[in-house]
């Protein structure tokens, strides 16, 4: 039972490469007990080890049961602030917007997979093995857990003399516990039956899609909401609502059913798309010549291949995934109520006035005469754009910060210019480009600028975990950049450049996280111009980036050292610049070596998050650290929600591991 959705291995020009994999020659399954005497007691002294093992991991699972399962936990303060975790005080009349963001992410990600995953199978061994795991786990749990506490008609829980908590015995626990025992058996009997109704070479060849688990699981868990009564619980209009035995909120069960169907539906459409491109590709490749030629034409000409357009599709959902944290931060959740009065007199005039002016600069850098009179240009805007923010940080004149941002956007894209020069079609390409960092940035300036609609008690709008994956999601897209570029200009051999960012990594290697998040948020911001301020969030971010850019660097170091110099070599014969060398050789093969560490940095600056708190924002932990505490309702509940954030950052980085690993599995990383 392999994915029917996954194309079949192929080299055409629609399909993509498929790097084979060295697996190991296929061994029949041992039988359980052998295994068990092979890998788990096969001396004394490994048995010894296991047993110690054993011994300490239901020791650990026990106090993490009991712990979650006392009558003293308020579990109760977790699932009423669940809203206030995730999105702090947002408004309840314009939560709709929240629930847009999402959808956008679910569109995104469905369209995502549906493009790029090849996500294979599962087979009905590794299957069978996680049902009958969780079905032993499940049943340890049920007799390792202490009996619970009895209690009187008032739901007070009883004592005895000396004070001390009355138990249930433990035959009543057992029986009590009749959910989970049904549960432990369900899975065990679901396990054996796979287990005996196939044979070990049918177990181990079939596979089940991963796609069925994928959406599968979810959709369990969305179907149950609207059967399990898993209690009512939330804060509404000042009011805390706490009411077991109900079912989920209607205004949680329709839009997660709703966001169910749109990550579905939008797989679906992205899988449909590749598909078809591939199918399209293989069809044309078979024709002499791409294709059937008609009289007259020559017979040379090969047609563009559908690979192209499925590129071009890939290359705008990547677009999109840039654009959409900025999108649904600024624009749907912010929701800025804008000038359009300023806006006509004064943005858009400025903003056609910078792209036809870039447009033509550019349109000349990119002759191909333009030569050494071309460089020389891109430098004189450079330094023009750097004059600008010079003039800005001293006073020496005023001008709207979007100008200074347009200035040194076109500097930029003059310096890329002679990287464009000759084609007519890449000189489109490059003026086509400009035009929309002209778009983007003005309107961007408008929004930003903007004042917000939305109320709440603090300065920040949202909050919980919304602010921790916002700022975690901006640090890693604008330190990934940096974090490059740094790595290629100390390993350049230009002596300026390598000594300029080996003084920044180590400084910024050598400083710690607070101190720098400390010093953007309360320090920098003494030395800003009048008039100019930088927002706590933006202070975070800032620090954020440039700390993780500096071992952001250090770890694709690492890789551009790997490239042996024949690949240099190589390059060098065939004619390429420096610029394609380092993009269409040398990067490619160091980012996929570094792929181990460069997640490993990202499930770190996820994790780092969690100072937030410190320069005053109300992020994840924060909220159950300190926020709900102090509720007159939770007074000193805390445990529990420290264990409930750990769980949800576990989830998250264990997430980010697995698909590393899948990852580096695809492009073969670590095979010979």
């Amino acid at each position: 039972m392999t994915d029917p959705m996954l194309p079949p291995a192929s080299t055409a020009m629609g399909a993509e490469p498929v790097i084979p994999a060295a697996s190991p020659p296929d061994r029949p399954s041992l039988p359980p007990g052998r295994w068990i005497r092979e890998n788990l007691f096969p001396n004394t002294r490994n048995s010894i080890l296991t047993i110690f093992a054993i011994l300490i991991a239901l020791f650990a699972y026990r106090g993490l049961l009991n712990f979650m399962f006392s009558e003293e936990r308020s579990w109760i303060a977790v699932r009423t602030n669940l809203r206030l975790m995730f999105t702090q005080a947002y408004p309840e009349h314009q939560y709709i917007r929240v629930w847009v963001t999402v959808g956008t992410i679910m569109v995104l990600a469905g369209v995502s997979a549906g493009i790029w995953a090849r996500w294979g199978g599962v087979t009905v061994k590794r299957l069978m093995g996680w049902l009958m795991s969780g079905g032993v786990l499940t049943a340890a749990g049920v007799l390792v857990r202490e009996p619970s506490v009895l209690t009187d008609a008032a739901g007070e829980s009883v004592r005895d003399d000396a004070g001390e908590l009355v138990r249930e015995s433990f035959a009543a626990a057992m029986a009590d516990r009749w959910v989970w025992w049904a549960i432990a058996i369900a899975l065990l009997a679901l396990g054996l039956v796979l287990w005996t109704s196939l044979d070990d070479l049918r177990r181990r060849t079939i596979e089940i899609p991963v796609a069925w688990l994928i959406f599968g699981l979810p959709a369990l868990l969305v179907a149950s909401t609207w059967v399990v009564r898993y209690g009512h619980y939330g804060f509404t209009e000042g009011e805390f609502i706490a009411e077991p035995g109900q079912l989920v909120a209607m205004t949680t069960r329709v839009p997660w059913t709703f966001m169910w169907l749109i990550l579905v539906a939008s797989f679906a459409l992205g899988r449909a798309a590749r598909d078809r491109a591939i199918a399209s590709a293989q069809a044309a490749e078979e024709t002499p010549n791409g294709g059937p030629s008609d009289e007259g034409a020559d017979d040379d000409a090969v047609p563009e291949l559908p690979r192209g357009a499925l590129a071009r599709t890939r290359t705008s959902v990547n677009l999109l995934w840039v654009l959409s944290p900025f999108f649904l931060y600024w624009v749907v959740m912010r929701d800025p109520e804008i000038d359009y009065a300023h806006v006509f007199s004064t943005m858009l005039p400025m903003g056609l006035a910078f792209g036809a002016a870039g447009a033509a600069v550019l349109w000349l850098l990119t002759r191909s005469d333009a030569g050494e009179v071309g460089r020389l240009a891109a430098i004189g805007l450079l330094l023009l754009a750097a004059f600008h923010w010079v003039a800005a940080y001293f006073g020496w004149y005023s001008m709207l910060q979007v100008a200074r941002i347009a200035f040194l956007l076109l500097a930029v894209a003059g310096l890329l210019a002679p990287n464009f020069a000759g084609v007519a079609a890449q000189r489109r390409r490059l003026v086509g480009a400009w035009l929309f960092m002209v778009l983007i940035a003005f309107y961007g300036a408008t929004v930003i600028n903007s004042p917000s609609t939305v109320e709440t008690p603090t300065d920040m709008f949202i909050g919980g975990f919304s602010v921790t994956l916002l700022v975690s999601v901006l640090t890693i897209m604008l330190s990934f950049p940096i974090g490059v570029l740094l790595a290629l200009a100390r390993t350049s051999r230009q002596p300026i450049f390598r000594v300029l960012s080996t003084i920044y990594i180590e400084v910024i290697r050598g400083v710690p996280l607070i101190t720098l998040l400390l010093f953007f948020s309360g320090v920098l911001p003494l030395f800003l111009p009048d008039g100019m301020e930088l927002a706590e969030l933006a202070a975070a971010i800032l620090g954020y980036t440039l700390f993780s850019a500096a071992y952001l660097a250090e770890n694709v170091r690492g890789g551009l050292q790997s490239i042996r110099r024949g690949q240099y070599e190589a390059a060098d014969a065939v004619g390429l610049t420096t610029t394609q060398r380092t993009g269409f050789i040398v990067l490619p093969q160091s980012l996929r070596v570094s792929i181990p560490p460069l997640v490993g940095q990202v499930i770190a600056t996820f994790k780092e998050t969690s100072l937030l708190a410190i320069i005053g924002l109300f992020d994840f932990l924060r909220m159950a650290n300190s926020v709900i505490p102090n509720q007159s309702q939770f007074l000193g509940v805390r445990r529990e929600n420290l264990l409930f954030v750990s769980v949800v950052y576990w989830v998250v980085a264990f997430a980010m591991s697995k698909y590393s690993q899948r990852l580096e599995q695809r492009v073969g990383l670590g095979q010979r």
